[in-house]
C-alpha cells in the first residue's frame, strides 16, 4: 500500500528514534508549540478525491487525528502563535485554516481568479457550487501550491501555479487584498524574519523573485544554477535566501545562496538528486 511515513532523527546521534504511518504522500510538515506535527498528506494516488491533514504527537509519535481538507493538499505553515494552521488545495483551489488546538476546520478561501469567496468549513471540493464549477471550467484556476504567514501573523502569501501570481491575504478579513505578477510556475515562497521582503521560486522560469512587500513590485529575478528550483528559505537575520533545485535527469540537487539586499546569488553546492523541501537549522555561538 502507498501509505507515506514521518521518521523522527535525534540530531545529537543522527539515529532515528521513532516513526508513524500517515496518509498517501505526505508532502510538508510543520511543528506548533505544543509539540504537535502537522503533515499535508498530497496524495498522487487515484482520483482526484479530498485528502487530509495528518496530525502527530511529537514525542510518542502517534498519528493523532487526519483532517479532511480538499484535493492535493500542499504547504503546512503554522500561525507565529500557533493556534492556526494553513494549507492549500492544488487541485480545489482552496486556503484552508485548521485550528491548532481544536484540529478542526474553521475556515475555507476558494482561490480562482474572478470567484474568490469565503467557503462553509465542511466544503471539501471546489466544484461542489454551480458558479465554481464554471470558473474552473473556463480556466481560471490558481493552482495553489504553497501558503506562508507573514512574521506578524496578519498576512497570508499563495503561490499561484497555475497563473503566474502571489496573493496577498488578509486573514482578519479573510480576503485577497493584493496580486503580485511573478514569473512562470511560483512554486514555494517566504518571508523575511523582518517583513519586508517576499521570496518565490519559479519552477517555470528556472528562476527566483525577490519581492519588496511594501511595493509589491519584483525587485531581482536571479536565474537559477540549475533547472527546477523548488524549495525556499530566508536566513533568520534576513539577509539570505537559501533555494533548493531538484535538477533533470543525472543532475545533482543543488541549494543556491541568493544575497537578498543586492538580488544576486553568492554561491551554490551540489547535493543528492531532486533536492527539494529545505529547512535553515539556526546554530548558536558554542553550541
Amino acid at each position: 500500500m502507498p501509505y507515506g511515513q514521518i521518521h523522527k532523527y535525534s540530531l545529537d546521534t543522527n539515529e532515528r528514534t521513532g516513526r508513524v504511518e500517515v496518509g498517501l504522500f505526505p508532502a510538508t510538515m510543520s511543528v506548533s508549540p505544543a509539540g504537535l506535527l502537522f503533515a499535508v498528506n498530497f496524495n498522487l494516488h487515484g482520483d482526484m478525491v479530498p485528502s487530509t491533514v495528518s496530525v502527530v504527537e511529537t514525542e510518542s509519535m502517534i498519528e493523532i487525528d487526519q483532517i479532511t481538507t480538499c484535493a492535493m493538499p500542499h504547504g503546512s505553515r503554522l500561525s507565529p502563535d500557533g493556534r492556526r494552521h494553513y494549507s492549500v488545495c492544488m487541485m480545489d483551489d482552496q486556503l484552508v485554516e485548521i485550528d491548532a488546538l481544536d484540529l478542526a476546520v474553521v475556515r475555507r478561501l476558494h482561490l480562482a481568479p474572478g470567484a474568490e469567496r469565503t467557503r462553509a468549513p465542511e466544503t471539501t471540493i471546489a466544484g461542489a457550487a454551480g458558479h465554481d464549477e464554471h470558473v474552473v471550467q473556463e480556466g481560471a484556476r490558481c493552482g495553489p501550491t504553497w501558503v506562508q504567514t507573514s512574521p506578524d501573523g496578519r498576512w497570508a502569501y499563495v503561490a499561484c501555479n497555475k497563473n503566474r501570481e502571489v496573493l496577498e491575504i488578509d486573514l482578519a478579513a479573510w480576503e485577497v487584498t493584493r496580486r503580485f505578477s511573478t514569473g512562470a510556475g511560483p512554486y514555494n515562497l517566504d518571508v523575511t524574519p523582518d517583513g519586508e521582503t517576499l521570496v518565490v521560486t519559479y519552477k517555470g522560469d528556472e528562476a527566483v523573485g525577490v519581492f519588496d512587500l511594501a511595493t509589491g513590485k519584483e525587485r531581482a529575478a536571479v536565474e537559477s544554477t540549475r533547472r527546477i528550483p523548488h524549495g525556499v528559505v530566508v536566513s533568520p537575520d534576513s539577509r539570505y535566501a537559501f533555494v533548493s533545485i531538484e535538477g533533470v535527469g543525472g543532475e545533482p540537487g543543488t541549494v543556491d545562496v541568493i544575497h537578498l539586499e543586492s538580488g544576486t546569488r553568492v554561491g551554490s553546492a551540489d547535493m543528492g538528486k531532486q533536492a527539494g523541501g529545505i529547512g535553515f537549522w539556526k546554530v548558536e555561538a558554542g553550541s
